[in-house]
């Protein structure tokens, strides 16, 4: 039995259904994954793959998959099964199609809705992955001392580990000492996606936003919002639907460069040195706006 056949196998046993695979092809799978989709005529399946010790990275987005699933505010692909086939691990989830064109209003209502949903506590049961490096998310009661430990904080380190400290320790320490005027308030611990850039929301052909391939935590509700800003593609109506439904602080606007430091560091971790003028900027913003 070849891996395809494996997944297949699983699939149908996950699903309760017989499936034998008549066609697979290629697609997009990130930065990151590999990834297929396997059809038998009458269903298909979105499948991604990488080596055999990423299995727990897809385990974790597969119960990410399934929280955001259980909010009911917007669309998300169901999660099928995980597992080893051969030398891969893979995911297998429900295949959408995403021909449609977005509509930023009731996107903006939704995600707005999602962050409705909340926790007792900052963080999630289980760690996951930011792309492929790791993200920590042990339970903290208080939001400062989350983001300065599992977020900032370990991405500097990483920085430093990865060669960066020279330019970024200097700046990063001054950082992780006003985090508390920085962020400044107190949110909720609302259920977030996580990596909420524009090629992680797409849209059926008839506009429903659809939104994958989460890296989800309980969090600061604008950290998602700040990262639909990082890299555009979220238009006018995306966030002026959102306001309407949950307006925003007007202090957002220095947080949302504090929360995007994390991604334009974990890109600089993961895809070199291109991101690390930007990254160096962005603290030299932050520490401009609190002297």
């Amino acid at each position: 039995m070849n891996d395809r056949e494996t997944i297949a196998r699983r699939i149908a046993s996950a699903t309760g259904r017989p499936f034998r695979i008549q066609r697979e092809q290629s697609v997009v799978g990130g930065c990151i994954n590999r990834a297929v989709v396997l059809d038998d005529g009458a269903r298909a399946y979105f499948v991604k793959l990488n080596s055999a010790d990423r299995l727990a990275m897809f385990e974790a987005e597969s119960e990410g998959l399934t929280a955001l699933r259980e909010a009911n505010a917007i669309r998300v692909p169901e999660p099928v099964c995980t597992g080893i086939a051969g030398t891969q691990s893979y995911l297998a989830i429900e295949h959408l199609d995403l021909a449609g064109r977005l509509d930023g209003a009731q996107a903006g209502r939704r995600l707005a809705q999602l962050h409705r949903f909340t926790a007792p506590d900052f963080g999630w049961h289980r760690d996951n992955t930011i792309g492929s490096t790791p993200q920590h998310n042990a339970r903290a009661s208080d939001w400062v001392d989350f983001w300065r430990l599992h977020r900032l904080g370990f991405q500097l380190d990483l920085a430093a580990r990865n060669g960066y400290g020279r330019v970024l320790s200097d700046p990063g320490e001054r950082l992780m000492s006003v985090l508390d005027d920085l962020i400044g308030h107190r949110p909720a611990p609302s259920l977030l996606h996580g990596d909420l850039w524009g090629g992680n929301i797409g849209a059926t052909r008839e506009g429903e936003p659809i939104i994958f391939d989460p890296a989800v935590y309980y969090g600061d509700r604008e950290t998602d919002l700040a990262m639909t800003e990082l890299f555009g593609g979220f238009g006018a109506d995306f966030y002026t639907a959102y306001r309407e439904a949950w307006p925003v602080p007007p202090e957002y606007g220095t947080r949302k460069i504090l929360y995007n430091l994390y991604h334009v560091l974990n890109h600089l971790n993961l895809f070199g040195g291109g991101y690390l003028a930007q990254a160096k900027g962005m603290m030299d913003r932050l520490l401009a706006a609190v002297r």
